[in-house]
């Protein structure tokens, strides 16, 4: 059996006082999601912005794989079916 999807992504990147915020939005056709992550540079630290971008966008990546692991899960139990002899037919 043969597969092909293509699914879209956009990610978002957001820096405000020391603080870099990433959007990623996942739009599979059926589904969308959208995974959030956060970084913060300590006052103490050097401000490198490319950290902070990088640190943002893999939380948020790691927020929507969550996210995905959860309703892959989810259409996994839909799509069980129960053994016969669960089944109460009345007898």
């Amino acid at each position: 059996m043969s597969h092909t999807a293509e699914w879209k992504v956009r990610l978002y990147l957001f820096e405000e006082d020391q603080t870099t915020k990433a959007r990623l939005e996942l739009d599979t056709g059926t589904n969308r999601l959208t995974g959030h992550g956060t970084a913060r540079c300590a006052p103490q630290d050097t401000d490198v912005p490319e950290i902070g971008d990088e640190l943002a966008v893999a939380r948020a990546m790691e927020d929507l794989a969550l996210q995905m692991k959860r309703a892959a899960y989810g259409d996994m139990q839909e799509s069980l079916k129960p053994y016969p002899g669960w089944l109460d037919t009345g007898a």
